[in-house]
């Protein structure tokens, strides 16, 4: 869904009258891993500070140069994927305060195209460190960055780590997941419930880091006086669902209270991965009540380069070709490579599933229905293939 830009309120605007931040974040090692891969950053663009937290939630002032959030979820192992996560927050903070500390009239324009940068810059720093170090080969990171700029939250987003808003007891996703169970849901392959129970729900399209170039999702969200921001690692968002997330929002006032109890729940439900979360209240007078207009959810923002431009590089084939798995859920250690066996077995069922479906269909809708949803069967036939020719490697190997 795309919608026009909305004004930004800049705090300046309004004299004394401020936006403010309610925040509090908090990252844990789950109930099965050893390593917490995941990181977490809160920062002040104003000042290019990093914000720190102990036990109690930081109100911060939202001045004209914003604040900036971000969850990132690493891959490729223990000193790897520490390594990434960590090196996407430093990298991308590192370019706003070189690039937009600066500005002296910051517009909404700018703050867009400096995350985008920013987002792009982290993926060639990361890349290349693992180039050169050939011991964090494959080294990846998730990462959902937003920032907040006046009334005006915008993101950019990297793999499968997921931002809520909660506004009246509903919480919507403001991120679309880089994902393979996301490609099938869109192609009408998958129901969404069925995308949430997959064995292959860890595959993603997308990282920070293993390949050279990166397609960013930029999308925008207007807050409203009231709403909470949750961002989160799929720690939590693979566990608890949208709805609980938004009664455990609407529970407290205390967005410290609701990071701990979001992560007691997810380790209720067995904890098998890392689980990080930011959560954000939005308050202070220069802020609206909602409206009955509003447009809340995955709302794009054009901007050149990103994914839902014209110029943008398609996902295909590239990032598809090398699919990322993350080395997560469970076992303790990663979930190994799906067998060949396991895709191809994943392949017929869509493939049947398709020709079920459009069975005495008019001759036109069977073709363009076939049109439609070749690429992801064609996207399933070079895993399969991929993982044949890492089986075969793993055991010539072994000989």
């Amino acid at each position: 869904m795309t919608v026009p830009s909305p004004q930004s309120s800049h705090p300046q605007q309004h004299g004394d009258r401020r936006v403010l931040a309610r925040v509090f974040a908090q990252t844990d090692v789950g109930r099965t891993r050893e390593h917490n891969e995941d990181t977490f950053l809160v920062a002040d663009l104003e000042s290019g500070d990093p914000v720190l937290f102990d036990r109690s939630t930081r109100d911060l002032p939202v001045e004209p140069h914003g604040l900036l959030f971000l969850v990132a979820d690493g891959m490729g192992g223990a000193a790897s994927g520490e390594l990434a996560s960590s090196m996407a927050g430093f990298e991308v903070l590192s370019v706003l305060r070189d690039r937009w500390k600066r500005e002296a009239q910051p517009s909404p324009e700018q703050f867009a195209m400096i995350l985008r940068d920013a987002t792009i810059f982290a993926n060639s720093q990361i890349h290349g460190h693992a180039r050169e170090h050939p011991e964090h080969r494959g080294m990846g990171t998730t990462a959902t960055i937003a920032g907040l700029l006046g009334d005006v939250i915008y993101l950019a987003q990297v793999g499968d780590s997921r931002a809520y808003l909660v506004r009246d007891g509903v919480a919507k996703q403001l991120t679309k997941d880089q994902s393979l169970m996301q490609r099938l849901v869109e192609a009408g392959e998958l129901t969404q419930e069925q995308a949430e129970t997959s064995e292959r729900r860890n595959i993603i399209l997308q990282a920070l880091g293993p390949e050279a170039h990166v397609t960013i999702d930029l999308t925008h969200q207007q807050v409203r006086r009231g709403d909470t921001l949750i961002l989160c690692s799929d720690g939590l968002s693979g566990l608890v669902r949208a709805d609980e997330i938004a009664r455990v929002s609407n529970a407290s006032s205390e967005t410290t209270e609701v990071c701990k109890r979001l992560i007691d729940r997810a380790n209720e439900l067995g904890g098998p991965d890392n689980i990080t979360v930011i959560a954000v209240r939005f308050d202070g007078d220069a802020l609206h009540d909602r409206q009955d207009t509003d447009a809340v959810g995955y709302n794009t923002y054009s901007l050149a380069g990103t994914l839902n431009h014209d110029t943008a590089e398609t996902l295909l084939p590239e990032p598809l070709l090398q699919s990322r798995l993350k080395s997560d859920p469970t076992p303790r250690y990663g979930t190994p490579a799906p067998s060949a066996s396991a895709i191809e077995e994943e392949f017929a069922r869509a493939r049947a599933q398709e020709d079920e479906s459009i069975l005495g269909a008019p001759e036109e809708v069977v073709r363009e229905r076939r049109q439609r949803v070749e690429p992801v069967f064609l996207v399933l036939a070079v895993i399969a293939v991929i993982a044949a020719s890492w089986l075969m490697y793993s055991l010539l190997r072994k000989r």
